[in-house]
């Protein structure tokens, strides 16, 4: 077995390149896979970590129905009856003129206090220090310059931003609830035999404390990490087509070795363990190359991504990278069953050499007839397979699996579909060297399928993923042009600064947006209730997927509600349905408005409807709309100066909306990255497949040298069929991107967000990715076009000294 294994790898010493290309292939595909887990894995442990640290950990609470307040007395008695909890004071308070949640627990219950302590004490403060005043606050290192008024602040890097933790009592006098609870956490450890909770308190339900400020980070941001997954999986795939070239190659290479060993009486068992063994010292060399790459990359892109899950979902991610056996074991794992699949077609070749070997080599038109049906066979099996898994398993792994069979199976019909193309281009050809190049071209497509199907699904990635992008920026520029229509923002404290803003606005001209908020819950998941006053600009921009023909009227007169396209597609909401906002109150849909800032539902009523229905109003923003012929520079002035406001207390509505396309672009810097990527490793697929055809060309090549064709024009040949056949794979990839596209924009996103995006198209993007797959095709082919230039003549004759 040693002697076989090291006859095996002993033919890489005479191939050192294409032993190169394979590890490089391997490596390559092991490293986007595992910076992709990488990234995952940090940013899941960061969640755990504060979730953990926070007692946040599969807790249940007490909460009044629509989080209307629990009275103090309420907790009082469920005490006294026995019941360990843990009581929980959340509301908005102002800090430098922008709104903080704030959080007050009782410190000698609250599951975090070790947390608390641990912070606490690293900053010099014990524990009287937290429960006497004037107190103790925890913030995230980016919160703690806006509370500048506190004077014992201490950096918790496990809360959110926005988010100040305190002592119940501090937060009961800053928000004005000394009375009044929102929640009481159920701690774990509970005496037997208490009074049942629904007979001590009927007034209260039971909830899920992932709902309040502290709510689990990974339920917000499940999806943007799937999608990442999806992305990273589909590189290793593309990947591994270099792989699957490059062991099959070494077989067919082999065939003199294996002819040998056989006839020296080693058994095809043998010789099936042996690859089996080669396989896997390749697979262990190439993994760790592999991890040590993804290692590198993950650490470039997870700052980026933090960044990203900060400003869109406020979720707590670390910067820095941790090697985690996880995603190293995922990493490995992934190489092995990767090299297994890829090495599959080496296996049946290797069997079937062994146990035919005075059969004379299978011509490659038989192979590609007999390949075509296959071909065509497995596409469709592989298509319908994908629409059932959309019909058939539920949310997101239903748009993947279509996705993944319809990506497939289309990719598998690139052979048969260049087989028919090359037969109809060879009809009307005139000239030889043409009809020969087409004719020769056919022949290749055995050894170019692979890495043909894995540019072809590179292409259509990069133009599905760019048009998914691209019809999302521009939808989101127009809709945050409308969400923010005013001209400045002034943060307000209380519902009564919003009156006096009001009030100064009108003897001024200026037309105000107070941003009124009430917050309640649907059955499944928290929910947020807008109050906006009757202004001619709502009516004229704000955004409207499908509406009543008299929505307006219906909202202001009728007492309508407008949804937020991810409520009514998670409550099954259409217009003219009831949505229940309290249990006295259920007013009818009138519209559904987009919303691509929020995970969470949200709810839109007129402002005179909400202050009849809730009495706990919050509000923190005034929107401000400059009268004719004063600036909006000038009426910031005005306001800075007449009501004593801050530099940062009122901001241009234009810096908010900039603000908000900056998140949104760092939001896919991550995909941008990985579409390069793929299309890079697609082009190593080509280039590994032209390396390892080289010496197969040469019986070809070498009579058409000798009926006159020159070595340069040769190479020139070779050059055009690249360029050929990368146009080819790109006119058929731009359908497959535009339906992946459409995928992406219409079942993804709709399963993964709740909204669903207008597809607009963008040939200039087009124009840019066929320059680059082309450059990529020539790339690929100038060093195989080179040696071919330059090769000697006397390699070229010995082609006819053989026995060929």
């Amino acid at each position: 077995m040693r002697q076989t294994l090291y006859c095996f790898l002993s033919h890489w010493r005479r191939a050192p390149l294409q032993l190169f290309l394979l590890v490089a292939g391997l490596a390559l595909a092991t490293a986007l896979w595992s910076a992709v887990q990488a990234i995952n894995a940090e940013a899941r442990a960061s969640y755990a970590r504060a979730v953990e640290q926070l007692g946040n950990t599969e807790l249940q609470a007490l909460a009044a129905p629509d989080n209307d307040p629990i009275p103090l007395q309420t907790y009082v008695s469920l005490r006294r009856a026995g019941w360990q909890l843990s009581p929980i004071l959340e509301g908005t308070w102002q800090a430098a003129g922008s709104p903080i949640t704030v959080l007050g627990v009782d410190a000698l219950s609250y599951p975090g206090t070790a947390a608390m302590l641990d912070a606490a004490s690293e900053a010099g403060f014990d524990l009287p220090a937290l429960l006497t005043p004037p107190g103790v606050v925890y913030a995230h290192p980016d919160t703690l310059p806006a509370l500048a008024e506190f004077e014992n602040r201490v950096p918790l890097p496990q809360l959110p931003p926005r988010v100040v933790l305190m002592d119940l009592s501090l937060a009961g006098e800053l928000l004005g609830q000394e009375n009044s609870l929102s929640r009481l956490l159920i701690l774990p450890d509970q005496p037997s035999g208490l009074t049942a909770l629904a007979a001590l308190a009927p007034e209260l339900e039971v909830s899920q404390n992932a709902d309040g400020a502290l709510a689990d980070p990974a339920r917000l941001t499940r999806s943007f990490h799937l999608n990442l997954t999806a992305f990273g999986f589909l590189a290793f795939c593309v990947g591994l087509f270099i792989v699957q070239g490059s062991v099959t190659l070494g077989i067919e290479q082999r065939r003199g070795t294996i002819t040998t060993l056989r006839c020296l009486g080693v058994s095809t068992r043998a010789l099936l363990r042996a690859l089996c063994l080669e396989l896997l010292i390749l697979a262990v060399v190439a993994g760790t190359l592999g991890l040590v790459i993804g290692y590198l990359l993950a650490a470039m892109l997870l700052p980026d991504v933090s960044a990203t899950l900060r400003g869109l979902y406020g979720a707590p991610v670390d910067g820095s990278l941790t090697l985690r056996p996880l995603w190293v074991l995922s990493g490995l794992t992934m190489t092995a069953v990767g090299t297994a699949a890829a090495g599959l077609q080496a296996f049946l070749a290797l069997h079937r050499m062994a146990s035919t070997l005075s059969r004379p080599a299978v011509s490659a038109s038989r192979i590609t007839a007999r390949g075509i049906a296959l071909f065509c066979g497995a596409a469709i099996g592989l298509i319908a397979a994908g629409a059932l898994a959309l019909w058939g398993l539920p949310g997101l792994w239903g748009g993947f699996g279509f996705l993944g069979g319809t990506l497939l199976g289309s990719a598998l019909l690139v052979p048969p579909l260049l087989w028919g193309a090359t037969g109809l281009f060879l009809k009307p050809l005139k000239s030889p060297v043409w009809r020969w190049m087409v004719a020769d071209s056919r022949l290749q497509l055995v050894g170019l399928s692979l890495p043909l199907m894995a540019l072809l699904l590179a292409i259509a990635t990069n133009i599905g993923v760019g048009t998914m992008v691209s019809s999302f920026r521009l939808t989101f520029l127009d809709w945050i042009e409308q969400r923010v229509p005013a001209d400045a923002y002034l943060e307000v404290t209380s519902p009564l600064a919003a009156e006096e803003v009001a009030t100064w606005a009108e003897s001024l001209g200026a037309r105000t947006l107070p941003q009124y908020r009430s917050d309640s819950r649907t059955a499944s998941a928290p929910l947020r209730i807008y109050g906006i006053v009757d202004d001619p600009i709502y009516r004229s921009k704000w955004p409207l997927l499908s509406a009543d023909p008299e929505v307006w009227t219906q909202l202001y007169s009728a007492g309508a509600v407008l949804v937020s396209e991810q409520l009514a597609h998670r409550e099954g909401l259409a217009l003219g349905d009831r949505l229940r906002l309290a249990p006295d109150w259920s007013p009818t849909v009138a519209g559904i408005y987009p919303d691509y800032g929020n995970p969470d539902g949200q709810a839109v009523v007129a402002l005179s409807t909400l202050r009849a229905k809730r009495s706990d109003l919050a509000v923190s923003r005034v929107g401000l709309i400059a009268p004719e012929g004063l600036s909006t520079a000038e009426l910031m002035q005005r306001a800075r100066g007449d009501l004593n406001l801050g530099t940062d207390e009122i901001v241009e509505g234009a810096a908010i909306r900039q603000l908000s396309v900056g998140i949104f672009d760092r939001t896919f810097v991550v995909t941008g990255a990985l579409n390069i990527l793929t299309l890079g490793v697609a082009g190593f697929a080509l280039l590994t497949s032209f390396l390892s055809q080289w010496h197969k060309r040469l019986p070809h090549l070498a009579p058409i040298w000798a009926m006159g064709v020159t070595r340069p024009a040769l190479a020139g040949l070779e050059l055009c069929r690249s360029l050929a056949f990368a146009l080819a794979t790109f006119m058929l990839s731009l359908p497959l991107g535009l339906f992946l596209a459409w995928a992406l924009l219409k079942v993804i996103n709709l399963e993964a967000f709740g909204w669903r995006l207008p597809m607009y198209l963008f040939p200039a993007d087009w124009g840019r990715l066929l320059v680059l797959t082309l450059a990529v095709a020539a790339l690929a082919s100038l060093l195989p076009a080179l040696r071919l230039a330059r090769l000697a003549p006397a390699t070229l004759l010995g082609v006819f000294a053989s026995d060929r």
